[in-house]
């Protein structure tokens, strides 16, 4: 397909009717809370797996908010008569956000889908025509330049980023302008690029229509658009990371070879941070023959920034092109072209001896730090989003043990954090646990085992005494020289602080 195939866009210069129409859903319900309320859970659900049959089935009444869900959400026509009962017809004609279809019926030109903001606010996210529901899923074979709406990696995104009031924000390839409008909450400036102009103009759509502060859209590819001396408090992205043999779909493709994309956009972005602001990446890297992949993201990491960099996700190579060939609706295709399609993934990755594919993302904060931090791990366990919270408390657990040597640490007093169980695991009747373990039931929802002494010593942690005197009762409880305990127990303080069971008072 080609760009022809796609529909025009409706106005992004009329915020007179732009308010009309958003008023007009509002006043019909035509929100996240009204959908899900209408559909039900389960038809609800099914939307972000692509299936819109139970939507369908459960908008067959003639109720204002039925109509615009057929309309707007499932591309399906509605009477004339029934439009104009709730929308500005006339208006939503003129302006190019509805089309005369048949002799009594209109149809949308864009998707537009409820969302429900992080305060309560009733969002609207327009995207391409098929592109509401199940992010690319919906659409089968894609136009090089289509937009996407919301999918699981938008989301994603939006949760991990660390929510601060900020002058100036930049959302770096925006596609439906999602991460500006979450942006447009707390920094004063928001400016959102990308490759493909059609991606602007339906971010200035989204934002228009959310009831959002317009941003500054500048076209072009990573950090070329934006001015040579211009710097940023948050910088975030859900690039085109594909690692694919060519470009073909823009809003996934980076056309760059391998992983590079995702690594120059990682390395410019050190200079573009302010002092202490916050970048947020979804991104693909290859796991390279001979190669440590941990090694691999540690050298993208831009000299004066800390990195927390989680991989939750690896998929050997041929897992990785199926993906992305079903993305693309090539397995609907002759069974020929399907096979070279999958060659040449394949001799891709061969080329560049890669045996695997990690997603994750990645975290950057700018620092003053002569020994900046990198962290790197692997959780492909469940977690609980928003995670922004999370991950602004990790860099300043960064910056308190950076600060906090082992005597520090002994002087200091501290906190079990909240919503923090043991558990004790061990063969039946016997008098002592095999090992015991401290599990969080907030954020990373992470495990740790400990050792008597350390769950003894987070068991006891409520700000009243310093570790080391703590450790001085436990030792003269358990029989243990105290000297030999202060010695051996800041590592493990340590790593009860660095993953967040431990907070100081």
């Amino acid at each position: 397909m080609s760009n022809a195939s796609l529909s025009p866009l409706p106005s992004a210069d009329r915020p007179d009717v732009t308010a009309r129409l958003r008023d007009a859903l509002l006043g019909a319900s035509f929100t996240a809370d009204g959908l899900l309320e209408l559909l039900g859970a389960p038809a609800y659900a099914a939307l972000s797996r692509s299936e819109t049959v139970p939507a369908l089935r459960a908008t067959r009444g003639d109720t204002p908010l039925e109509h615009l869900v057929r309309l707007f959400l499932l591309q399906q026509p509605v009477p004339h008569a029934r439009a104009a009962n709730v929308l500005p017809v006339d208006a939503c004609l003129e302006t190019g956000w509805l089309v005369r279809a048949g002799d009594d019926e209109v149809a949308a030109t864009v998707d537009v889908r409820p969302y429900g903001g992080p305060g309560g606010e009733d969002w609207f996210i327009v995207s391409d025509l098929g592109c509401a529901v199940g992010g690319a899923g919906g659409i089968g074979n894609h136009a090089e330049g289509v937009v996407l709406g919301v999918g699981g990696a938008s989301m994603t995104l939006a949760g991990l980023t660390v929510r601060t009031p900020v002058s100036a924000a930049l959302d770096l390839g925006t596609g439906s302008g999602i991460q500006a409008l979450h942006a447009s909450r707390h920094a004063t400036r928001v400016t959102a690029t990308d490759v493909n102009p059609r991606a602007l103009h339906i971010t200035a759509l989204t934002l228009a229509l959310s009831g959002a502060p317009a941003a500054e859209l500048r076209e072009g590819s990573l950090y070329e658009p934006v001015d040579e001396d211009d710097t940023y408090d948050l910088i975030v992205s859900n690039p085109p990371f594909v690692i694919s043999p060519g470009a073909r779909l823009t809003y996934r493709d980076g056309g760059m070879g391998g992983d590079d994309l995702c690594r120059s956009l990682v390395q410019q972005t050190g200079e573009r941070l302010n002092e202490g602001g916050f970048a947020h990446f979804l991104a693909n890297w290859q796991h390279v023959e001979g190669e440590d992949w941990t090694d691999r993201l540690r050298s993208w990491v831009p000299r004066g920034c800390d990195a927390w960099i989680v991989q939750r996700e690896v998929q050997d190579v041929t897992q990785y092109a199926e993906l992305w060939l079903r993305d693309a609706g090539d397995h609907r295709a002759d069974a020929a072209e399907y096979q070279a399609r999958y060659d040449a993934w394949l001799d891709e990755f061969e080329a560049r001896k890669v045996k695997a594919v990690g997603f994750g993302w990645i975290s950057l904060r700018r620092t003053g730090s002569a020994e900046p931090s990198i962290t790197t791990e692997e959780w492909p366990h469940p977690i609980e989003q928003p995670l922004g919270e999370t991950v602004r408390a990790h860099f300043d657990r960064v910056d308190y043990l950076r600060a906090h040597d082992d005597a520090a640490l002994l002087e200091a007093h501290f906190t079990l954090a909240g919503e923090v169980v043991q558990e004790q695991v061990g063969l039946p009747g016997a008098e002592d646990p095999e090992h015991v373990v401290l599990r969080q039931n907030r954020g990373m929802r992470r495990a740790t085992r400990v050792d008597t002494v350390g769950a003894g010593f987070a068991g006891v942690c409520d700000g009243s005494m310093s570790a080391g005197r703590i450790l001085d009762a436990i030792a003269q409880l358990v029989g243990e020289d105290p000297v030999a305990l202060r010695d051996r127990t800041p590592a493990q303080i340590r790593l009860l602080v660095e993953q967040g069971f431990l907070e100081p008072a």
